[in-house]
C-alpha cells in the first residue's frame, strides 16, 4: 500500500474532523418573533437595504452609487449603534452583518425612522458574506462590537476573534483601512489584543501595543453607560492596516 493514502476509517476520521472544525460557529442561532417595529423594517426595507450572498460581489459593489468609504460591521445586534454611527457620518457608506432576523428587522426600521439611506445589511453568517461577497480592498473600516464572549474556557474555540478569521478580514481592508474591536469582558480583550498584535500585516495605534480610548465615533450603549455606573471595564482595541 501507498504510505501516503490512509486506510479508509482514518481517512473518515480524518474528514470528520475537517468537517467538525469547519462547522464551529461564533454564534448560536435564536428562535424569536419579531416586534410589530421589526417586522415593519423587515417588510418596507429589505428590498431596498437587504443583500444577500447570491448575489456576491456584484451586490456588494453596487448596494450604493456612489464611491464613498465603506465601512463593514458584524454583529450589530438591535442595530440602534449602526443607525446612529450612519447618521453622524453620513459621507461614508455603511453595511452591517447579522445573524438574527430580529436584529436586522429593528436595524432597518430604526434608519427607516432616522430617515438615512448610507446603510445596508445581510442577514448571514459574516465568515460567509466575507468569502463570497466583499471584495479585497474595499473597506475604511471594519468593526466588531461586543461579540459573544463565550465565557466558558471550553467554548472559547467558539470566539470569533481568531488569527484565521482576522486574517480573512485583512485583505478586504483598503492599505491604512482600520479594524476597530470592543468588548467588556476582560479575559476577551487579553485575547483579542494577542491575537491583533500577532497578526501579520496590522499595527496597533495604541501606545505600548496596549488598548485604545474609546474612538468618538463608537456611541455608547445603554448596557455600556450602565457598566460604567457599577465600575465594569471595556476595552476598544484599534489597528491599523499597513500591508
Amino acid at each position: 500500500m501507498n504510505d501516503t493514502v490512509k486506510p479508509a476509517d482514518e481517512a473518515d476520521d480524518s474528514q470528520q474532523e475537517t468537517l467538525h472544525k469547519r462547522q464551529i460557529k461564533s454564534f448560536v442561532l435564536r428562535a424569536g418573533r419579531m416586534t410589530t417595529g421589526q417586522q415593519r423594517g423587515w417588510d418596507e426595507c429589505w428590498q431596498d437595504w437587504g443583500l444577500t450572498l447570491e448575489q456576491g460581489t456584484e451586490g456588494f459593489l453596487n448596494a450604493f452609487t456612489d464611491t464613498a468609504p465603506r465601512v463593514l460591521e458584524i454583529g450589530y445586534g438591535m442595530g440602534h449603534s449602526l443607525v446612529t454611527m450612519a447618521t453622524q457620518e453620513s459621507d461614508k457608506q455603511f453595511i452591517g452583518i447579522e445573524v438574527h432576523r430580529p436584529g436586522v428587522g429593528s436595524l432597518l426600521n430604526e434608519a427607516r425612522l432616522a430617515g438615512i439611506h448610507n446603510l445596508r445589511t445581510y442577514c448571514d453568517d459574516a465568515v460567509e458574506v466575507l468569502k463570497q461577497c466583499v471584495p479585497d480592498g474595499s473597506l475604511s473600516r471594519v468593526q466588531i462590537y461586543f461579540p459573544d464572549p463565550w465565557h466558558k474556557k471550553r467554548h472559547h474555540k467558539r470566539r470569533l476573534i481568531q488569527p484565521a478569521f482576522i486574517e480573512s478580514i485583512r485583505p478586504k481592508l483598503d492599505i491604512g483601512g482600520i479594524i476597530h474591536l470592543a468588548t467588556d469582558w476582560e479575559n476577551y480583550a487579553e485575547q483579542m489584543l494577542e491575537v491583533m498584535n500577532s497578526a501579520e500585516g496590522f499595527e496597533n495605534m495604541a501606545t505600548e501595543n496596549g488598548y485604545s480610548p474609546r474612538p468618538d465615533f463608537r456611541p455608547l450603549t445603554k448596557f455600556e453607560k450602565r457598566g460604567h455606573r457599577l465600575g465594569h471595564g471595556v476595552w476598544d482595541l484599534l489597528f491599523k492596516r499597513i500591508r
